[in-house]
């Protein structure tokens, strides 16, 4: 994955995946995004200041394949 397939983050003292996620993806149970996303710090539970992250954009699914309610 490229740069254009996310943007980077620098971690604020006290964050977390989940909180990233959060902000991110108004969901915090895709924090496993962010984190294969950086596998080098997937045993980090709560961030220094100054780590940088890269915060892929997730793929959405395809118009044809959304219930019709959704597209």
């Amino acid at each position: 994955m490229g740069v254009t397939d996310g943007f980077h983050y620098i971690t604020q003292e006290g964050d977390t995946f989940d909180m990233l996620a959060l902000d991110a993806y108004n969901d915090e149970f895709r924090a496993g995004e962010i984190i294969r996303a950086n596998p080098q710090y997937a045993g980090v539970v709560i961030f220094n200041a100054g780590v940088t992250l890269r915060i892929p954009y997730l793929k959405t699914a395809a118009p044809e394949t959304l219930p019709p309610w959704k597209r």
